[in-house]
């Protein structure tokens, strides 16, 4: 039996069978949880559907999160069919292709809003229609995040921009949702070969500086971002919110 039998958790976020977000579902998958996913437009549904399928999941549903009522309609249909929440996970993030390349100096205003919007105000959204269903179940609530968020990182510009108001915004709502027993922690992940990573212009000069000088001396994998966030999104983390937490294979501690 696995430790997280009986429990109820929505992914958002799974693009392809490479998203992080899909190995975090398989880790959670395997220890017992019951999953609900969700997905934008008929060709992520297309890719999403059939792994959902996969692990038996019954509830697929749409959700653009800059559209409230679809969020909306999300928290209904998990009330309505679980009558609960116990996990949630927000892997999204966007940003228009022009953006990550060249000077951020060049960031439209239309861009700079679209990116905070998908990848930042997005986990409060949801953690505001999560957070009813979650009550009185010790829930909690993983978001990923990278290190562009702390250092100036090549091409990643209006991104690690949207990536540092995630992580702030996940220590205020750790703040809101701790009396309520609710956890909220984000993973910064070592850059890992996946269709958002890849529109980073450079991208592979990133993966190849990380090999060299991470302790580890090697890129971090799906797999291993997926076992933190079990960590995370069970019971041995009950102590652990507001946190980042570095799965990147030592690299964010080195200097010169």
């Amino acid at each position: 039996m696995g430790m997280l039998e009986g429990k109820k958790g929505v992914i958002f976020g799974v693009a392809n069978e490479r998203s992080i977000a899909w190995a975090i579902a398989q880790a959670l998958h395997n220890e017992g949880m019951e999953l609900a996913f969700t997905f934008v437009g008929e060709a992520l549904e297309s890719r999403v559907r059939p792994l959902a399928e996969s692990l038996g999941s019954k509830i697929i549903l749409p959700c653009d999160v800059t559209d409230d009522s679809q969020i909306e309609a999300v928290f209904n249909t998990l009330k309505n069919e679980w009558g609960g929440l116990d996990s949630l996970v927000h892997s999204l993030a966007f940003a228009k292709k022009e953006e990550l390349k060249g000077e951020f100096l060049t960031t439209s205003r239309e861009g700079f809003a679209l990116a905070l919007d998908v990848s930042a105000y997005s986990l409060v959204a949801l953690a505001r229609g999560a957070a009813p269903l979650m009550e009185g179940r010790a829930g909690s609530i993983v978001a990923l995040t990278y290190y562009g968020s702390q250092k100036v990182v090549s091409n990643y510009n209006v991104m690690g921009v949207a990536k540092a108001a995630l992580e702030c915004s996940a220590m205020y709502l750790a703040a809101d949702l701790g009396p309520k027993g609710i956890r909220v922690n984000t993973i910064s992940a070592g850059p890992i070969k996946t269709l958002a990573a890849m529109g980073i212009s450079g991208f592979k000069s990133i993966l190849d500086m990380v090999e060299q000088k991470a302790p580890l001396r090697r890129n971090v994998s799906q797999e291993d971002v997926a076992r933190t966030a079990l960590y995370l999104l069970s019971g041995l983390s009950s102590g652990v919110t507001g946190e980042i937490i570095y799965v990147d294979g030592g690299y964010s501690i080195m200097g010169l």
